[in-house]
């Protein structure tokens, strides 16, 4: 005899946390205190041993039973709710993480990792809805995603933002007082967020993944107070730091300037992962080193922005020569190279650091950025330029340096018109992409039902290389690379 809705879900809590079955009773009474109790003997529609789809009817009934409004994000409370009951305590989950920590840290990083998928605070099946191509450039496969994890905010829920009292609680979606936070309308709901606590130089620091991944195990660390991003000596210092405590993941910072930095420049965090970025595979094409920095191995990455590459064995000196870069690259300026380091007291000139172990080697990549305006481009000179905003108008941040776009939903519908503009049907193509979809056609007549996919794509991932390079400081023209080499020798170097 099937189980009802509650039953069913119930039934998987029990599967999948400490929880017993002398706990059903109570468990029961705790569920529909949270959906409500008509139709919590309904059969599940769902599949019974898929808890995440369970939770999802059960948010759908609480919605029904006026526990809840019924936009996206209200019922995202309900679900997180939920989904706590399979997460264990904050405590727990520190302890538990230490504990394996300590005789295996891959172990402790990949049972944190499945845990966050389990509960559902790590969106899989969202993000399995989004789509994801690579390239061929010049630059090696760049990787293309377009973003239909997250949902897009519905008219209801915009108007009910607005008009929502205002809190400054938690202060920003980073900091650690969302972990367990019930979350409202203009505040997303993590009653099932876990972070796992970690001491840097002194001073605390949190690690979590992040629900709507762009990358295998995309995930965040933070600085446990809320304090501005900044781009430092002790940047690098703890980029290093973090790639060597947690093993076989990458970590990267946005730049703190607005126009070429990320999305939340109001809390100190860095991003980072398991996954093999374009950039990283890139070459170093011009290699040399800096005077008094022998044991520092240093080049010029092939990657339409302008990377300094660092390779050595000893941090320390690592982190005083990307300093010494740093310092160099805030005050310099090229006006015959359009490179200004500021103007009107305003700075123009930061970077982005990404860092990586490979053995008992580190890895530094500094990405050289400029956030100039000018009257032909008011949007950013060092940013993608009108001409490709109909694929990409949003800041390059960290993610898109390394060689993956996050591209905007808009562009499922969008680029399934061009595709019948291609292949000369009936189409609403919008008219921002008709020049472009018209070189396509041009370029492709053979095009067919089978190929047009296929070739659309491939025209998607190259305007996103000209994105690249258009926030590429230094052009890889003769006299681009000529003006980087340039920067570089102030700083005294011997080329290879």
């Amino acid at each position: 005899m099937a189980q009802g809705l509650v039953d069913e879900f119930v039934s998987q809590v029990i599967a999948n946390s400490d929880y017993e079955e002398v706990d059903r009773v109570y468990l029961t009474n705790r569920v529909m205190a949270i959906v409500g109790e008509d139709g919590a003997d309904a059969p599940a529609t769902a599949d019974a041993n898929d808890i995440v789809d369970l939770k999802e009817e059960l948010a759908d009934l609480a919605a029904r039973n006026g526990k809840v409004g019924d936009t996206a994000a209200e019922k995202d409370t309900v679900g997180a709710q939920l989904m706590d009951f399979i997460t264990p305590a904050p405590s727990v989950v520190n302890r538990t993480f230490w504990s394996t920590y300590e005789q295996d840290p891959a172990k402790a990083i990949a049972d944190f990792y499945a845990m966050s998928k389990r509960n559902d605070y790590v969106k899989t099946k969202a993000i399995a809805k989004n789509i994801y191509f690579p390239v061929p450039t010049e630059y090696g496969d760049i990787e293309i995603t377009i973003n239909l994890s997250k949902p897009e905010k519905d008219p209801k829920a915009i108007a009910a933002a607005k008009n929502a009292k205002t809190s400054s609680y938690p202060k920003c979606q980073l900091c650690i007082e969302n972990e367990g936070y019930q979350g409202r309308i203009n505040h997303p709901a993590r009653a099932n967020h876990r972070v796992v606590r970690f001491d840097m130089d002194g001073e605390g620091w949190g690690f979590q993944y992040s629900p709507y991944a762009y990358f295998n195990e995309h995930c965040i660390f933070f600085y446990g107070k809320h304090e501005p991003m900044k781009i430092s000596k002790e940047t690098f210092h703890r980029l290093l730091g973090i790639v060597e405590q947690f093993p076989g993941y990458f970590a990267g910072s946005n730049a703190d300037l607005p126009i070429v930095g990320g999305s939340i420049l109001a809390h100190e965090h860095y991003q980072g992962g398991r996954h093999t970025f374009a950039m990283e595979k890139a070459p170093v094409e011009t290699e040399f080193t800096f005077d008094g920095f022998e044991g520092v191995k240093a080049g010029i990455v092939k990657w339409p922005m302008s990377v300094i590459r660092l390779a050595g064995k000893n941090c320390d000196e690592m982190v005083e020569l990307a300093s010494k870069i740093l310092d160099a690259w805030r005050s310099y300026s090229d006006p015959d190279a359009q490179v200004l380091a500021e103007s009107n007291g305003e700075p123009h000139h930061t970077i982005t650091p990404i860092a990586r172990r490979k053995g008992d080697e580190y890895e530094l990549d500094l990405v050289l950025r400029d956030n100039q305006t000018s009257e032909e481009f008011p949007d950013g000179i060092y940013h993608p330029h009108p001409d490709v905003q109909h694929i990409k108008k949003e800041n390059i941040g960290l993610i898109e340096v390394m060689g993956l776009a996050i591209l905007p939903p808009r562009l499922q519908k969008e680029l399934a018109e061009v595709e019948k503009f291609v292949l000369g049907r009936d189409n609403d193509i919008a008219e921002y992409h008709r020049a472009w979809a018209e070189e396509i056609k041009r370029s492709h007549p053979e095009a067919t039902e089978d190929t047009v996919t296929g070739i659309v794509q491939d025209a998607v991932g190259k305007v996103f290389s000209r994105v690249l390079e258009d926030a590429g400081v230094y052009k890889r023209t003769p006299e681009g690379k000529a003006a980087f080499m340039k920067f570089v020798q102030t700083l005294g170097t011997k080329e290879k």
